[in-house]
């Protein structure tokens, strides 16, 4: 299988981007493959919830965008077997306004260039997006290969996947990836009990019926807690319903995967 990057974008907060992105990075690389998280949200949410003391960084992906520097200095191994983090910095949110001032080409293509040097270390490398569609989404967006989409069931979340594809279009519809693709969209956050979780998992089905994978993430403390002791929910509580989701989300991803490099 040759390497797959993946963004992980929803410009909407609080859908589960970041736990979603942890989550199936710790899954992928429990199930042997090599796995590079890039934390490309300023927050570096990612990054601290694998226990990684973002603060004391002394270079993060920052300096790759903006000073130039090589993926390899950058890059964390973590305690976790293959899987490596290429962390975030509050340093990061700088990087939209200095990017602003390179020339189109080279500063929208900022990130794909550096992790080719890279890229052939790894199976899978995902790009945890900021909520938001600019500079640094638009970076990981003409560095990936596909769209991961995680989509909160509530209503509202409908609203910003329309804003998201139309985004996504637009990339496509010009030279920046015109093979960029909606690699799937994984519900999160599921409450069956309620009715308007099972319509908008059925709105979604409608629309984009072979991209939403058949794993649901439910609705989970034990997901919400898991970052707050620097860890995946596959170390924190395998036993989960997250965990197990996760797990089975992998599984899909995989498999997609796999159809893709044929």
């Amino acid at each position: 299988m040759k390497t797959l990057t993946l963004a992980i974008a929803n410009q909407k907060g609080g859908v589960g981007k970041t736990t979603t992105t942890v989550s199936l990075a710790a899954a992928l690389a429990v199930n042997g493959f090599r796995v590079l998280l890039v934390d490309s949200d300023p927050q570096g949410n990612a990054t601290g919830s694998l226990g990684i003391n973002k603060r004391a960084l002394n270079v993060s992906l920052y300096d790759v965008l903006v000073e130039s520097r090589s993926p390899n200095e950058v890059i964390i191994s973590t305690v976790r077997e293959r899987l490596d983090v290429l962390p975030a910095s509050v340093e990061l949110a700088g990087a939209e306004v200095e990017l602003s001032d390179v020339e189109d080409n080279e500063r929208t293509f900022r990130l794909r260039t550096e992790l080719e040097v890279i890229r052939k270390n790894y199976d899978f490398i995902l790009i945890d997006c900021p909520p938001s569609l600019g500079q640094l989404t638009l970076n990981a967006l003409c560095a990936a290969d596909g769209v991961l989409i995680p989509i909160q069931c509530e209503y509202l979340a409908l609203e910003g996947l329309t804003q998201l594809k139309e985004t996504i279009d637009l990339v496509v519809g010009s030279p920046l990836n015109p093979k960029l693709v909606i690699f799937g969209i994984v519900m999160t956050m599921y409450d069956g009990r309620t009715n308007l979780a099972l319509q908008v998992v059925e709105e979604v089905k409608r629309y984009f019926p072979d991209q939403i994978f058949a794993t649901v993430v439910p609705r989970s403390v034990r997901l919400s807690e898991a970052p707050s002791y620097g860890k995946s929910i596959l170390e924190y509580d395998p036993s989960s319903r997250g965990a197990l989701a996760y797990k089975a989300l992998a599984k899909e991803v995989e498999a997609r995967a796999n159809h893709a490099s044929q």
